[in-house]
This record gives structure tokens, C-alpha cells and sequence, in this order.
């Protein structure tokens, strides 16, 4: 099997997503770049049932889908595109975490300040303008977007994150879900939150 150890980490990594409660049975993908290939979890699979076998190859240049025998997700072109417009971009992970969607629903914004190892891991978040999922139109103002942030909150959806290897793209969405919890429960106690001074030796850090 082609990089049959990349498949096995994409779906350890998957089954992780799925065992944290970041995402729900059929739902999320996540894709790692080997080359001129994404190597990408596939549709209507169980998420916490996958092997390296279950993992899809696709042509990042022209969307080829190079295991025909795979049914890709819909959200494969979405992560193709994140590709080409960052060539710094490793793996993309996309999940629907509770609090990170109950954000996505909401005219609030996820604090990421309130923490160090959050404004450090995600800075700000971004979030994408809803879209139909698995459309033209939502791989296209992701892809966008990604050019800003490396963490999205995508409206009525979920969240997406991008690192340069599996980890730490793995690291980001779970920091955000933390954030997430955390902005939600700040409404019930008081919070100090980092200072303009503390997030910026934070910045410079990173």
C-alpha cells in the first residue's frame, strides 16, 4: 500500500477526533499532504472504525481521485484548495466540535485571549460566511479565509484547522474547542484575560 504509514496516522488521528467528542460518527475529515498528493479520510465511513486502507489519494494539482475504489469526502476539494493557495499548510483537520459549532451559530466570538497556550497555538480565529457544505462556493471562501488565520469557525457549520504536520493541526482544533468552553463558561465568573502587552511577547514567541 502507497504510504501506508501517512494513511495509518490520518486515521489514528480521525478515530482521536472522534473519542474527544470533536466530531460524530459519519462526520469531519481530515487530510495530510505527502507531495504532490492529499491523502484524505473518506465519506459516510465511521469515523472511529477507519484504517490506513479506508484512505483516499487525490491528485492535489487537478482533484484525481487516485483510489477510485474510495468514495471522497465532500469537503475533498475544500482541503485541495487550502493546498494550493498554502504551500505551508501539512494536514487540514475539519470537525464538529459542540462548542466551537454552537460559536459557529452565534454573533459571538470565541475569546482566544483568555489563555496563553490558546492565543499562542490559534491567535485570532476567523470566521468563513456560511455556504452549503460540500459546494464550490465553500471550498472557495475556506480556502480564502485560510490565507488569514489557521483556525476557522465556519457559520451553521464547524470548525476547521491547518498545521504543518497532522499534530499540530490536531493541537489547534482541540485548543479551540478548549477556547470555545472557556468563552462560554467567562460569562459565569469573572476573568482577567491577557493584557495587550502579554498577547504581544505571546506573538512574538510564535
Amino acid at each position: 500500500m502507497e504510504y501506508k504509514e501517512e494513511r495509518e496516522s490520518i486515521a489514528v488521528f480521525m478515530k482521536r477526533c472522534y473519542d474527544r467528542g470533536l466530531t460524530t460518527a459519519t462526520g469531519g475529515n481530515i487530510s495530510m499532504r505527502v507531495g504532490s498528493v492529499m491523502l484524505i479520510t473518506p465519506s459516510g465511513k465511521d469515523k472511529a472504525l477507519l484504517s490506513a486502507d479506508d484512505i483516499a489519494v487525490v491528485q492535489i494539482a487537478d482533484g484525481l481521485n487516485l483510489t477510485p475504489d474510495k468514495k471522497l469526502s465532500i469537503e475533498s476539494d475544500m482541503h485541495r484548495r487550502i493546498y494550493l493557495k498554502r504551500p505551508d499548510a501539512g494536514a487540514v483537520v475539519h470537525c464538529h466540535p459542540v462548542f466551537c459549532c454552537l460559536f459557529s451559530a452565534s454573533e459571538d466570538e470565541i475569546d482566544t485571549s483568555l489563555i496563553a497556550e490558546s492565543w499562542f497555538l490559534l491567535d485570532k480565529v476567523k470566521k468563513v460566511s456560511y455556504a452549503l457544505m460540500g459546494t464550490e462556493e465553500l471550498a472557495e471562501v475556506v480556502s480564502d479565509s485560510s490565507l488569514e488565520r489557521d483556525a476557522l469557525l465556519l457559520e451553521n457549520h464547524g470548525a476547521l484547522t491547518i498545521g504543518n504536520t497532522l499534530l499540530s493541526a490536531f493541537d489547534r482544533m482541540e485548543c479551540l474547542e478548549q477556547a470555545a468552553k472557556l468563552t462560554y463558561l467567562s460569562k459565569a465568573v469573572h476573568v482577567r484575560g491577557l493584557s495587550g502587552e502579554e498577547r504581544a511577547a505571546i506573538a512574538r514567541m510564535r
